[in-house]
This record gives structure tokens, C-alpha cells and sequence, in this order.
């Protein structure tokens, strides 16, 4: 937990644009680094495993696995070719949502969360699969991405549990970094 605390620092110093920046080629490693290379998506990311961990009982693990698998289709989708005007909008505003949420110890429907969990991974996965690199496996690539979302989601999750302050805290601090996001301050 005491190297967590040091490292997320660090990772609140990452630029969102890092995130988008190119590999030489898909592989595991390039699409499991895209998700920890910008503040945008990792932000997002520990935060559906800070609020799943707030909503208790099954929300615990459905939140994190239905978010897993809509980024894996918005992936396959951006993969395709499929692009959407506002998507970096859109995973900005994401992440002042879901920091929010955790701030607030936002209890919602588990349609409503999940839906909205959906969403926000739709819109990361499109991300993701547009900004694949063309040289390589596009399979190795969604693996990584997919793989280094879900180990953010269980870091999540592992701080909102025994440590509930510090999720709220941390839920306070994503959402103004989602602020800056949205107006390009960050």
C-alpha cells in the first residue's frame, strides 16, 4: 500500500497526451502501457475500482468486468476504424464524473452505474483501438490494454475498501484533474 501511495503521485504528473503517444508496433507491451501513459485513462480507471468498491456487493466485481469487457468492444470498434467526434471529450468528462462519483460516495441504480461505467468504456476502448499502431498483433495490443485497465481497476478497489477516506480523497482529486482535462489544462 506504502509504495502505492508513492508511485500515484508520480502518475498524477503523467500528460494526458502521453497516453496517445506512438509505439513502433502492437504489441502486449505497447497496449498495456497506453492506459498507464495518460492521466486521462489511468485516472479513469482507478476510479471505477474506487467507486465499485463503494457500492459494496456484487457492484464490487460487475462494475470493473462490464467496463473490461465494453472497452474491449470499443476497442475492437476503434480497431476498425469506427471514430466518433468527442471521444477525447468524452473520456475527459469521464473522469470528472467518475471523481465525483467516488467524492460523493455516489450510490446509483446498478443499471444507471453500469450503464454509465459502459459508457465512459465504450468511449476509452475507442480510444484505445483508434490509437492502435498499425505494425503488429491487434490481438497482443487488446490484451495489454484490457489487462493493465483491469490491474487499475483492482488497485482501485483495493484502496477503496479497507481505506474510505482516502477514496473520497482521491475521488476529489480525479475530479479536478477531469476538470483540468476538460478545459486543457492539463
Amino acid at each position: 500500500m506504502g509504495k502505492f501511495l508513492l508511485v500515484f503521485p508520480l502518475a498524477l504528473a503523467s500528460h494526458a497526451a502521453l497516453a496517445h503517444s506512438g509505439h513502433d508496433s502492437a504489441t502486449l507491451f505497447a497496449g498495456f502501457s497506453h492506459p498507464l501513459g495518460g492521466l486521462d485513462h489511468l485516472l479513469a480507471m482507478l476510479a471505477i475500482g474506487l467507486w465499485a468498491g463503494q457500492q459494496g456487493g456484487a457492484a464490487r466485481w460487475q462494475a470493473p468486468l462490464s467496463f473490461v469487457l465494453l472497452l474491449a468492444l470499443g476497442g475492437a470498434l476503434g480497431m476498425a476504424g469506427l471514430a466518433l467526434s468527442g471521444v477525447e471529450g468524452g473520456i475527459a468528462a469521464s473522469v470528472l464524473v467518475l471523481g465525483l462519483l467516488v467524492a460523493g460516495q455516489a450510490r446509483l441504480p446498478r443499471a444507471v452505474g453500469l450503464a454509465l461505467a459502459g459508457g465512459f468504456a465504450l468511449l476509452h476502448g475507442l480510444a484505445h483501438g483508434a490509437e492502435m499502431p498499425l505494425d503488429g498483433s491487434p490481438l497482443a495490443y487488446a490484451a495489454g490494454f484490457v489487462l493493465a485497465s483491469a490491474c487499475l481497476h483492482l488497485i482501485g478497489l483495493g484502496v477503496s475498501l479497507p481505506l474510505q477516506r482516502l477514496a473520497r480523497a482521491l475521488g476529489a482529486a480525479i475530479a479536478v484533474a477531469g476538470v483540468g482535462l476538460l478545459f486543457g489544462l492539463v
